[in-house]
Parts: structure tokens; C-alpha cells; sequence
């Protein structure tokens, strides 16, 4: 009898500051941690009037799929009246941004906002 696969964790963590959510990935977000990362989002995204900040810094690659799990959780927190800001420091992923057209789509932030920082 073969052992059992070890169970993919979502590459995500999770905290709170002053109301705001903030939930940091990692590593890769391709086809397959996107599989992992929907359901986590979605319950997260069910909130109303959610003010999260997802904390791109430590993803080191992603994908049309990530891409599109972003959209995902953007438009989930707006049609609940939140807010969605995305921390990232990535040249790179700016660029994939423009290239599909969603440079002024999310709200962007180089370092952690001001508000959350003296918390």
C-alpha cells in the first residue's frame, strides 16, 4: 500500500490590524495554489465591507490563473462595499498589469499603508 500524499496547504497567512485584513501569500500563485486558494478567499471575501490588503511581496511568480484569482477576490470585495489594496514591490508584476490591461484596476501600494503600520 503506497503512503498518502502530504495535503497542499494554501500558501497564505492571515492577520488583522486595526479592522484591516491582511493576507500574505507566497512562493507561486499558478493553476494549482490557485485550486487551494479559492476556497480560503472566498470564505474571506464573504465578509461585508471588508478592508483587505493582500501582500504580494513574497510571491515569486504568477500566472493568468493567479492573475484571474486576483480579479476574483477584487471583485468579490467590492460588490460586498469593501476595499482591496494589493502590496507588492514587483516591477515584474506591475508589468504583467499593464500588459493585460489592469493597471488602474486594483489599487496598489509599495509598502504597507501608513494607517496599518502605526497600529
Amino acid at each position: 500500500m503506497s503512503p498518502t500524499p502530504p495535503r497542499l496547504l494554501p500558501p497564505l497567512t492571515e492577520r488583522t490590524l486595526g479592522g484591516t485584513t491582511i493576507v500574505e501569500l507566497c512562493d507561486e500563485i499558478d493553476v494549482v495554489t490557485c485550486a487551494l486558494l479559492k476556497s480560503p478567499l472566498d470564505v474571506l471575501t464573504d465578509t461585508p465591507r471588508l478592508d483587505l490588503v493582500l501582500d504580494l511581496r513574497r510571491v515569486s511568480f504568477i500566472d493568468c490563473s493567479g492573475v484571474g484569482l486576483l480579479c476574483r477576490v477584487r471583485n468579490r470585495v467590492l460588490a460586498r462595499g469593501g476595499r482591496l489594496r494589493l502590496l507588492t514591490g514587483s516591477a515584474a508584476f506591475r508589468q504583467i498589469l499593464r500588459r493585460v490591461h489592469l493597471t488602474g484596476v486594483f489599487e496598489l501600494c509599495h509598502r504597507l499603508p501608513e494607517d496599518l503600520v502605526t497600529v
